[in-house]
């Protein structure tokens, strides 16, 4: 049976200001359970959709909520849909563009933290956000959503 919940998300690239190499803007995932984690911590700016919204739109939508700033204009690349080991569909476009992380303004989430404590705290969405490398991304990203960095070189391959 297939997953009903299908996320939007909007992957950052630009060229390096140095060497001209390709990188990326990923975001780390906010709250405690992911704060001591790095390798497989990071993620597409992304979330759920709405019932019946564009998915697209919904990704949008989301990079504003996720990282308080209007989401990157452009033309997006569809990079297409993977499935995270929770059974989470994402589905992703690239977009061209540049950021720089000390803007953003995350918004955050309401979670019972400690466990079981029935005491709930605010978290933010995303607790800081990196340009990197795709070398870097592949392993920085939880593991489906680095299939969309080798849709991204192809894609920028395809087009050069």
């Amino acid at each position: 049976m297939a997953s009903k919940v299908l996320s939007g998300g909007l992957l950052l690239w630009r060229r390096s200001p140095g060497d001209g190499g390709l990188e990326l803007l990923i975001a780390h995932m906010g709250g405690p359970f992911w704060a001591r984690k790095d390798e497989r911590a990071w993620s597409v700016p992304k979330g759920e959709c709405d019932p019946g919204e564009d998915p697209l739109d919904a990704a949008r939508r989301e990079w504003t909520e996720e990282l308080g700033l209007p989401a990157p204009d452009g033309d997006p690349v569809d990079l297409g849909e993977v499935r995270n080991t929770s059974g989470k569909r994402v589905r992703a476009w690239a977009v061209e563009g540049d950021l720089d992380p000390e803007a953003i303004v995350p918004g955050t989430f309401e979670t019972e933290w400690p466990p079981r404590s029935g005491q709930v705290r605010s978290f933010p969405e995303v607790d800081r956000v990196a340009w990197v490398a795709p070398d870097v991304a592949r392993v920085k990203l939880v593991a489906a959503q680095a299939a969309f960095v080798d849709r991204l070189q192809e894609a920028l391959a395809g087009a050069g």
